[in-house]
């Protein structure tokens, strides 16, 4: 537990900066080709996006990719033609029906019309008369009907306007798709819209200068704009989820604006203290940029573990998130020492009048002295109270409930969502359909019309299934798809429950008995079940591979079983709170009205994963920074209380800087129209508010007071552990320049 002997050596990221500093003309200008490079790049080898007909887990995945393999079935949609008053052969409703074949029936895109009003086409007849569907088809395939949309939608925008008395709207799965689409790119167009001004208020705020403040912005969003581009070469082998790019903005602009001011705080604190620029700049380099490095590096394993899930989507965010993180780890160790050293001083530049900053004269927090005074003090309670709270936001976590949101969770405003709702009423269950596949060499087999026909009379049987069925067989014979419309909405309990009597009972007893038969059942509700499935049993394995590979990155960087286990331990709480408070938000519904929801079913599969890798991934940044700082001043030869105090009060102003633009970028998305982007949102602002609050300023120094010299515990048979310990130059600075504010 002795003192740790300073290196001899430069480490790493000093050389990366020195040579930079030294280069930095070629840094600089290599940086911009790269970004342009990069960008071009995914230009012109264009971006491959997963095929959701392809890429299921499961049953599901199974009968999806046999029907895309041998069953080219195009998108199908439906026109709703609903009226308070009149029913089906009232003139006037017949005449809005026949209107709708008729305008549909004209464009080159549309094929096998059915119109309500044929013979043997009951099933298209509300119950109560008062709703019909005409159904249609989309030529070509499935993935590429959204872009032949347009004059379908506006045709029956001009039937709605020509028929006002009633309501006509359009819903299938190339509509519905396209709305999401649309609706997930404004989206983001206005995340980024909003974080970058917002991030730049902050930063001015944070440095009083815009030069500065500019810096940090910049090689951000550059790290972002390259990776959209690089990302276009790896997706033509493991194709990128749309979800990706907001993903990758939100990461980029957390983990590049950070970097950024850890190294440029740094500087600054140097030059303030009397170092020459030079000095100043190794000092940051030795320090912060070691710091930068680990943290890199350990945020990339967290997103590399989403590799384990065996999930298409899951393994798009990895590889596009490791990007931007390495990306902005090269970009802060490099081309930023290269604009320092060019810039010096200069770098205070465009000062801001009236900008006020909660720094001390020293560089210290004037916020955060005081409270890290009481915890040392307190050390024991501080850990209890500070603990008790984590644990009291945590608690709800155990109540956790996975929902898939469908139609009925995304923006009421979306002219699909409306005619989907109406659809659900009039017409239970055909919105949503569940689909039973058969592959056999012969469906056309009396056995397999047989146990077909029996499937029908079962299913009906069971209540769990609407009128009307319908069967299609590929060319080949080979394949049929049986459509059922379910009780329930596509994501509820009902749903579920429907899809539980088709696979365990109704299936298994029917076509799923016939020999050298396949025969399963997919749908969206079976997909989304599938996927549930799938991320509840991969979890596990993806935690325990963050939580390995975290520890031992730790266990290297700090060479401290102790510090290595106890940054587990914190992070894990952060991620246990934020959970905690998306279960209050989205289940309990507090604060519904505020960020504009309706439904409290549960949270999205993909949140609670993908918020786990991306909070312990952040989470580190803070802590390698905050505690690489107080190993530092306790290998000056302080005291280990003093080492604490020092510590923290040093890096809680860029500490808090940092958090307040990651909270105010996540918060954005809390206001967006995706239920998906406000549940991302919102449990990534609470776990890094808790984080670089309760956390860092209260649980991080009350434990390191407690633990005292046992914080750098190593035991002898890890002795052999490499050195990586900081070597910050000593270079004496050749002048005394005036104090630089910090």
């Amino acid at each position: 537990m002795s003192r740790t002997d300073r290196s001899t050596h430069r480490n790493l990221a000093a050389r990366m900066g020195g040579w930079s500093a030294a280069h930095w003309k070629t840094a600089t200008f290599g940086w911009l080709a790269l970004v342009v490079i990069a960008f071009q790049v995914g230009n012109t080898v264009g971006v491959k996006n997963i095929d959701p007909n392809t890429s299921g887990p499961g049953e599901s995945g199974r009968m999806d990719r046999i029907l895309a393999d041998g069953f080219k079935l195009p998108a199908n949609e439906s026109v709703l033609v609903q009226s308070s008053s009149l029913r089906v052969g009232a003139p006037a409703f017949d005449a809005a029906v026949a209107d709708v074949v008729a305008r549909v029936s004209k464009l080159k895109a549309v094929q096998n019309i059915q119109s309500p009003l044929g013979p043997g086409r009951a099933g298209q007849v509300a119950k109560n008369g008062h709703a019909a569907l005409v159904k249609f088809e989309i030529k070509g395939k499935k993935n590429a009907a959204g872009d032949k949309l347009g004059p379908v939608l506006k045709s029956v925008d001009d039937a709605q306007a020509a028929h006002p008395g009633f309501y006509i709207g359009e819903f299938g799965e190339a509509s519905a798709a396209k709305a999401t689409d649309t609706a997930f790119a404004n989206d983001l167009k206005s995340a980024g819209a909003l974080s970058i001004p917002l991030t730049l208020v902050i930063l001015v705020i944070a440095f009083g200068a815009l030069v500065a403040a500019g810096i940090p912005l910049l090689l951000a969003l550059t790290a972002v704009f390259a990776t959209f581009g690089l990302a276009a070469l790896p997706s033509h082998v493991l194709p990128i989820a749309q979800e990706a790019n907001a993903v990758v903005l939100l990461v980029g602009l957390a983990v590049g604006v950070d970097y950024s001011m850890f190294y440029l705080k740094r500087e600054r604190e140097e030059r303030a203290a009397g170092r020459s620029e030079r000095a100043a700049l190794e000092a940051a380099a030795a320090t912060s940029g070691r710091s930068v490095l680990i943290s890199g590096l350990t945020v990339m394993v967290a997103m590399a573990g989403m590799f384990l899930t065996g999930d298409g989507t899951f393994e798009s965010f990895a590889y596009a998130t490791m990007m931007v993180v390495g990306i902005a780890m090269l970009g802060s160790l490099t081309v930023l020492p290269a604009l320092l050293s060019r810039l010096g001083d200069g770098v205070d530049r465009v000062k801001v009048p009236f900008v006020g900053r909660v720094r001390g004269g020293n560089g210290e927090s004037r916020i955060w002295g005081p409270i890290v005074d009481a915890v040392l003090r307190r050390p024991l309670l501080s850990v209890v109270l500070a603990g008790g709270v984590l644990l009291a936001l945590a608690a709800p976590m155990l109540q956790l409930r996975i929902s898939t949101p469908g139609p009925d969770t995304f923006p009421k405003s979306l002219a699909v969502v409306k005619t989907y709702d109406r659809m659900q009423q009039a017409f239970p269950g055909t919105a949503l359909p569940a689909n039973v596949v058969v592959k056999a060499s012969n469906v056309e087999a009396p056995a397999v019309r047989s146990a077909i026909a029996n499937l029908e009379q079962k299913a009906l049987a069971s209540g769990r299934v609407h009128k009307p069925i319908t069967i299609d067989t590929n060319r080949e014979g080979t394949i049929s798809n049986i459509t059922l419309p379910i009780a329930g909405t596509g994501t509820d309990a009902g749903s579920n429950a429907s899809l539980a009597a088709l696979r365990d009972t109704i299936v298994p007893a029917t076509v799923g008995a016939l020999p050298n038969t396949q025969a399963g059942v997919t749908g969206l509700t079976a997909e989304w079940k599938d996927q549930q499935d799938q991320m509840k049993s991969k979890l596990p394995l993806v935690v325990g591979f963050v939580l390995l590979f975290a520890f031992l990155l730790m266990l290297v960087a700090f060479r401290s079983i102790v510090i290595a286990l106890k940054a587990i331990v914190l992070n894990l709480l952060s991620v246990a709170a934020a959970y905690g408070v998306l279960v209050l938000v989205f289940q309990h519904g507090l604060g519904k009205g505020l960020l504009g929801f309706s439904s409290t079913a549960g949270i999205s599969p993909v949140v609670p994963l993908l918020l786990f890798v991306i909070l312990f991934g952040l989470s580190m940044d803070y802590h390698v920074f905050i505690v690489s700082r107080i190993r530092e001043t306790f290998d000056r030869g302080a005291s280990m209380d003093d080492a604490i105090a020092d510590g923290i009060k040093s890096t809680a102003g860029v500490v808090t800087s940092a958090a307040i633009v990651m909270v105010a970028v996540f918060a954005i998305f809390m206001t967006l129209s995706m239920l998906f982007f406000k549940q991302f949102g919102v449990g990534l602002a609470a776990a890094v508010l808790i984080d670089a609050t309760i956390v860092r300023g209260v649980l991080l120094p009350a434990t390191m007071k407690l633990l005292g010299d046992w914080n750098w515990y190593l035991p002898k048979w890890l002795e052999w552990l490499p050195r990586l310990e900081h070597d910050e130059p000593e270079t004496v600075p050749a002048a005394q320049p005036a104090p630089i504010s910090t």
